[in-house]
């Protein structure tokens, strides 16, 4: 990457991390030790950026150097466009897989095909929104239908099933690590 294309990338970071909080040229100045003047010419490409300016602005906006001047390219941008799929259910995964926050968010299709035996049982804890159709949650000895635009949260330790109603249904899940492995294809016990 270009150092100007970069340099470009800080000054857009910088600027808008200040407005994200809401303060003035002066509000950071007074933060980093350096002039507002300075500031501004350093946002509007008007001055060179130096190292020593960038660590102070950094801790003063509550990031890290490494960030500020972390390079843009496509390795940040995460495409699955293809599905996983099994009867009754197809996965598409949002997220990276092992992601960093120790989570897996997934996009799951589930139809009245899906064979579904007895509840399953892991550590944790499970939250999903219904995108269409309904969702009949099963949990221990209760039912509970789970209609468009509603989300579920549920402790994972009690016995659960997740099922379409009436129809195919569409959800947008969050898994730990358990939940990744009791749920996803692929992703099963030995």
């Amino acid at each position: 990457m270009k150092q100007e294309l970069l340099d470009d990338i800080v000054r857009q970071r910088i600027r808008g991390l200040r407005l994200a909080r809401g303060w003035t040229l002066d509000a950071l100045a007074s933060r980093c030790f350096l002039s507002a003047s300075t500031l501004s010419r350093i946002e509007t490409g008007h001055r060179r950026i130096a190292l020593d300016q960038l660590v102070p602005i950094a801790q003063a906006l509550g990031t890290t150097l490494d960030q500020l001047v972390e390079p843009e390219d496509d390795e940040d941008v995460v495409i699955r466009p293809e599905p996983e799929t099994m009867p009754g259910l197809s996965v598409w995964l949002l997220s990276r897989e092992r992601d960093r926050r120790g989570v897996t968010i997934a996009k799951m299709r589930i139809t009245p095909e899906r064979e579904v035996h007895d509840g399953q049982v892991h550590p944790g804890h499970e939250w999903f929104t219904v995108l269409s159709g309904v969702v009949r949650l099963t949990l221990g000895e209760r039912t509970i239908l789970v209609r468009e635009g509603q989300a579920a949260e549920f402790s994972t330790m009690t016995p659960h099933t997740i099922q379409a109603h009436e129809g195919p249904v569409e959800i947008l899940t969050i898994f730990d690590h358990d939940g990744e492995r009791a749920h996803l294809p692929g992703h099963r016990h030995a």
